[in-house]
């Protein structure tokens, strides 16, 4: 089929520039600070610490983060924001946005409306909300500043899922919010998260996630997408977190690589991992043996870490302004140790206030 006769595609000229984008965001030793927490998920963040969640809380923890030392655009390319987080300021009046921008990084935007049960299934799957409506949020951002979005699907494995009516469902979902994001200049994160939950070892893991992904870029192609304009954000193929038995860092990266090598076209031009619930040493540990991981890898293999970035931040933060410098240090040193790891130059030891300990939230959403 000739490219002119699908109706609404894509210019070359939108193609050309998403294309540039997603590449930027994946540029060598680079990755993605995931700060788009929702008002609920901050919440729980900040009472770890005993920190009122107020708007202000909110702003002045972003602040801490937006405005560490130059440097951390050296490891950092992109910044997914949350709506409010978008509108914010500095102290100094000058708008987020503009200080991750005059850095050289990329600006991205949460556009989902959250997980929802999806009726029809017997065992508490779901789906998520958000297109009604999409279109327009999405000129608004691209307005704003943004030139990235981000989606999260939730997927479980147990007995008896993930369905096959949660994969399509999900993978649907996905394809509609990618074709949308394009439309208006965003390149698209698709997110389909196999959660941590359950007993599962690593190999049912890696079936399940390869079947997720099968069903998600089957919709991809079949709604038109632009995969040249996309980043993938999947979990790590990791065995459950009540599995009995562990994996070293090479297995994982064994089986994530190849679930991803079966599943996810060349013409993707990264994926960056979500952490998942590891701890940051872990997802540094783990992200450092993909890219160590002998094999055919046709894309970029980096980050977009929320937890796995911000829990020693926060930890030493601690709601206290005295403490800002000593949180932007840990912020510093995780964004370096991730950026080593997304070349596979990693060799572990960085220490900070959270570094070994598991971020790990049952049946996660935010």
């Amino acid at each position: 089929m000739a490219e002119s006769s699908v109706p609404h595609a894509l210019s070359q000229a939108q193609k050309k520039e998403l294309a540039e984008i997603a590449n930027k965001i994946v540029a060598p030793g680079k990755g993605i600070l995931a700060a788009d927490e929702s008002t609920g998920t901050m919440g729980k963040r900040l009472s770890a610490i005993n920190v009122e969640n107020t708007e202000e809380n909110r702003r002045l923890y972003r602040q801490l983060l937006f405005t560490a030392d130059k440097s951390y655009a050296e490891s950092i390319s992109g910044v997914i924001f949350f709506h409010e987080t978008l509108f914010q300021k500095a102290d100094n009046g000058e708008s987020f946005v503009d200080i991750v921008k005059g850095n050289g990084v990329v600006v991205g935007i949460k556009v989902d409306k959250g997980v929802v049960p999806l009726a029809g299934t017997r065992f508490n799957e779901c789906t998520t909300q958000g297109l009604d409506g999409l279109a327009e949020r999405c000129k608004e951002y691209k307005a704003a500043g943004a030139d990235f979005a981000k989606w999260r699907c939730v997927l479980k494995i147990s007995e008896h899922t993930p369905s096959t009516l949660a994969m399509v469902e999900n993978a649907n979902v996905l394809a509609r919010y990618a074709s949308i994001c394009q439309q208006n200049g965003l390149v698209p994160i698709v997110e389909p998260e196999v959660l941590p939950d359950g007993e599962h070892d690593l190999e049912r893991a890696q079936r399940v996630t390869e079947e997720v992904l099968s069903y998600t870029y089957r919709a991809l192609v079949q709604h038109h997408v632009f995969l040249e304009g996309t980043l993938l954000k999947p979990n790590m193929s990791t065995a459950g977190h009540s599995c009995t038995r562990k994996y070293a860092p090479q297995d994982v990266a064994h089986a994530t690589v190849r679930a991803l090598s079966r599943t996810v076209p060349a013409a993707v031009p990264g994926i960056t991992f979500l952490s998942g619930g590891q701890s940051e040493e872990d997802a540094s540990l783990n992200l450092d043996a993909i890219n160590k991981h002998q094999g055919r890898k046709p894309w970029a293999l980096t980050f977009s870490y929320g937890r796995a970035l911000q829990a020693s931040v926060l930890k030493a933060w601690a709601g206290k302004a005295e403490n800002v410098p000593a949180a932007q240090k840990e912020f510093l040193n995780r964004a370096k140790a991730n950026g080593q790891a997304a070349l596979g130059k990693y060799s572990g030891g960085v220490g900070g206030a959270a570094t070994g300990q598991s971020l790990y939230i049952e049946n996660h959403a935010y």
